[in-house]
């Protein structure tokens, strides 16, 4: 995943918004009388400029007017900044334009560089994290600039001059703009909410504090032990909830023995659901000095070491533990997250929620479009014919934890142990992935020369939780790909997150050092950037040389399958992501006890709505493990919506056979609306049709 910390950072830097130059009040009441000065000052300007720029003037009064405050100035000291500051013919306004886009840039880059270095300590894996760490991740330098780029008039110029578009506008009208057309729209987007500092920090205090608490939640696996005190996992393994549970559950696929992949997979969907539900005991999260029974759910002293030998004399004491429960933490972090985000809403009139903001403003995809194209999926029809495939395919009854079934891709000639000595012999460190980026990058297609070009503009460090993507944030610095390191070297599973990394930093590098327009930079919205990154992602074995030398002639169904039984689970949760925000808006003074009651009902309806008819069991919560919902701010839907984007530009990637051209050619398309995007990427708007399409052919061809 990219950093949202980051996208956040530089979200409230220049509050970005599509709202509407109509619906501009907010917050603050304006000057009194302002309005009625309006008609008289753009005759003014009109006869300074000619009748040719009169709706250019009447727009741009109106939009500044909006947001114009009394510590401002009053009517007259607008009028006076009007005159001023208006650019009535094209070489002034292009010079102001111009100005705009480079030092946006710079301010950009600088803020997002700070926030990088102040929360060093907390996102890389650079030992104990102190109180006085915490503080420094919490704060956000940037906090001041938007108010005070309004307190000095930077915003008022930005507004008298540029159009302030409505996402309706944006979606009607872009294919007839201009690339700079649209950058001027993002120009004008940065200014269209006056957001105070105050809670811009408290924002930026609420996720860093969620992403900490997130980043440390692992569970030591050896000391996970059944009702016969059995150990099923290996010494020294340490799992980050969920990313690396749920990618432990996909890694037992590929063992021979079901009789050992079957009661690993059957515990990990244990210790996830007392995640969800808050049952686990608080004393064995990261805490490789307890044994658990998650079964019966009781603790007690680490009868092993890390190592899987005698405990060291005095490391687990021999008091029995407390096996008192996490008390609710997860949901108060999370409603703390909520309480955070709603601080924005009087400053929003167009999108007066988190929600809308995510949905119209950022993914600039209405949100029943989205639930629309997210059900589309779960409820397909095709759904029950790719269960009864994997039933033949496993031998048995599909259990709850098959939702993450990926015994679609080719397990080759490894198994998962072998794919960690492999990778771990060949990345023992952050730095030795970093040197081989060259030479990875290449074998996705990129010459040497543009290979070492993107490698440059790459760090590689060893992430403290399950890893992200930072962007640069300007031409000057760099991208950051963070993944996790364990002490042993690189594991498979840090190594396929630092490939689906690896996938957002090219994104990240070619649509701001390659693009036409800084103000263009990135995609339309993240699920872009992931579907970008799940097309590197997809080739993880073909980068370590593990390829079959002789492809299966079925190899392109069955990735067709996998991606969908991806989305589809994916999906699931990102429906759970998105009741979860609705009840919390229509429940604000909630406690965490409520929070966690409605939340594992939530996972349990959609649940039943559309996985028990497939699964044949009722009232499962593991749609609710995701720790995204936590810390990331209705992220989760970007998932889903990046899977269908990846699978249409693995289409056009077919087409043509060129991984890496085609990747750079969509990546410099830059931010401008979805669909306009998708049709100049690939030929067709967002949407489900294509995945849905091939994955019926693929079924055909399999059955």
């Amino acid at each position: 995943m990219t950093s949202l910390f980051a996208a956040l950072v530089l979200a409230l830097v220049f509050v970005f918004s599509g709202a509407d130059a109509d619906a501009l009040q907010a917050g603050e009441p304006g000057v009194a009388g302002l309005q009625a000065t309006l008609p008289a000052l753009e005759e003014t300007l009109t006869e300074m400029y000619g009748e040719t720029e009169r709706p250019r003037i009447r727009r741009g009064l109106h939009q500044a007017a909006g947001l114009w405050r009394a510590e401002d100035g009053d009517a007259q000291a607008f009028a006076a900044f009007a005159r001023t500051h208006f650019a009535g013919d094209p070489a002034t306004r292009d010079a102001m334009f111009e100005r705009f886009q480079y030092l946006l840039e710079k301010l950009n880059g600088h803020m997002n560089k700070l926030v990088l270095e102040l929360r060093r300590q907390s996102d890389l894996d650079l030992g104990p994290i102190q109180p006085f760490d915490s503080l420094f991740a919490a704060y956000d330098p940037s906090a001041h600039v938007g108010e005070d780029m309004f307190r000095n008039g930077l915003a008022f110029v930005a507004l008298l001059n540029f159009p302030l578009t409505t996402l309706e506008e944006r979606l009607e009208n872009g294919d007839q703009w201009t690339r700079r057309q649209w950058a001027e729209a993002r120009l004008a987007q940065r200014f269209g909410r006056r957001v105070p500092a105050e809670v811009n920090q408290a924002i930026a205090r609420a996720g860093a504090q969620s992403d900490q608490y997130i980043a440390e939640y692992n569970i030591w696996m050896h000391n996970l032990v059944d009702a016969t005190g059995e150990r099923l996992f290996p010494a020294g393994m340490r799992l980050l909830a969920h990313w690396n549970l749920r990618d432990e559950i996909k890694a037992s696929y590929g063992l021979e023995d079901p009789a050992v992949a079957l009661p690993r997979q059957r515990m990990i969907q244990r210790v996830m659901e007392h995640i969800v539900e808050q049952t686990i005991p608080a004393v064995v999260i990261d805490n490789p000095n307890v044994d658990w029974d998650p079964y019966a759910n009781t603790v007690a002293p680490a009868a092993v070491g890390r190592d899987g030998g005698p405990v060291a004399d005095g490391a687990s004491g021999r008091a029995a533990p407390d096996n008192a429960p996490e008390p609710d933490e997860r949901y108060r972090v999370l409603l703390e997250t909520f309480q955070a985000v709603r601080l924005a809403d009087p400053y929003s009139p167009t999108a007066p929620t988190l929600i809308a903001r995510r949905f119209d403003e950022d993914r600039e995809l209405p949100e029943a479009r989205v639930e629309a194209m997210l059900k589309q999926v779960v409820s397909s029809p095709l759904v029950p014919r790719i269960a009864r495939l994997i039933e033949r395919r496993l031998g048995r009854p599909l259990e709850p934890f098959d939702i993450w079934y990926n015994g679609f891709r080719a397990p080759g000639r490894y198994t998962g142990a072998a794919l960690d000595a492999i990778v771990a012999e060949r990345y023992p460190t952050a730095e030795a992935f970093d040197a081989d980026l060259p030479g990875l990058l290449e074998k996705l297609g990129y010459s040497a020369e543009r290979a070492a070009y993107l490698a440059e503009n790459i760090v590689v460090e060893a992430a403290r939780g399950s890893g992200h993507a930072w962007g640069a944030g300007m031409r000057s610095e760099k991208t950051h790909l963070r993944t996790r390191v364990e002490p042993g070297g690189m594991n498979y599973k840090g190594y396929n997150i630092a490939v689906h990394e690896l996938g957002h930093n090219v994104e990240q590098t070619f649509s701001l050092n390659d693009i036409d327009y800084t103000l263009l930079e990135g995609v339309p919205n993240t699920a872009f950037t992931e579907a970008l990154a799940f097309v590197f992602q997809a080739r993880d074995l073909e980068l370590l040389g593990l390829a079959e030398a002789e492809p299966n002639p079925d190899a392109a169904a069955l990735r067709t399958l996998d991606d969908f039984w991806g989305t589809f689970e994916i999906a699931g949760v990102a429906l759970v992501d998105m009741a979860v925000w609705r009840w919390m808006y229509a429940n604000p003074e909630a406690t965490p006890a409520e929070l966690k009651a409605a939340t594992v009902q939530i996972s349990r309806d959609i649940w039943n709505t559309y996985y028990a008819p497939v699964f044949g069991v009722r009232d499962v919560v593991l749609l609710g493990v995701y720790s995204h919902m936590i810390h990331s701010f209705l992220y989760l839907p970007d998932y889903p919506i990046g899977g269908l984007i990846a699978h249409q530009i693995e289409e056009q990637v077919q087409k043509t056979g060129d991984v890496a051209g085609e990747v750079e050619r969509m990546a410099r398309i830059g931010s401008i609306s979805p669909d306009l995007w998708m049709q100049e990427a690939a030929g067709a708007p967002v949407g489900a049709e294509a995945l849905l399409t091939a994955t019926a052919r693929a079924l055909d061809t399999l059955e």
